[in-house]
């Protein structure tokens, strides 16, 4: 099994920071040929959508348009870790973020139905 455990988020100020953290237990993500470790979020009322997107073996990145160049996602193989750092945020990026993972990728890293292992969720709140 592959289990994740979040931390990080809390409540910043418009034009604040904060990094998101996502560790593997169980099995490490480096343990498999086609891993994906993607980040999600979802805000009251709306659906869970694609933030950003590691491929672990090949270190491709994958970010949503509306945080390009904002936001960004990286690795600690040692510590089985990725990150999230979060630069520049809006009150429009509040919501609940989720990591999940896919140790056997074979579909689209853009939708959360194709990712089988999900952590347990980090509230990040944006003030205005």
């Amino acid at each position: 099994q592959v289990q994740l455990v979040q931390s990080g988020g809390g409540l910043v100020q418009a034009g604040g920071s904060l990094r998101l953290s996502c560790a593997a237990s169980g099995r490490t993500f480096s343990s498999f040929s086609r891993t994906i470790v993607g980040w999600f979020r979802q805000a009251p009322g709306k659906e869970r959508e694609f933030v950003a997107a590691i491929n672990w073996s090949a270190g491709r990145i994958y970010y949503t348009d509306s945080v390009k160049g904002r936001f960004t996602i990286s690795r600690d193989n040692a510590k089985n870790t990725v990150y999230l750092q979060m630069n520049s945020l809006k009150p429009e990026d509040t919501a609940v973020y989720y990591c999940a993972t896919d140790p056997r990728y074979s579909g689209s890293l853009y939708y959360p139905d194709e990712y089988n292992y999900w952590g347990q969720g980090t509230q990040v709140t944006v003030a205005s």
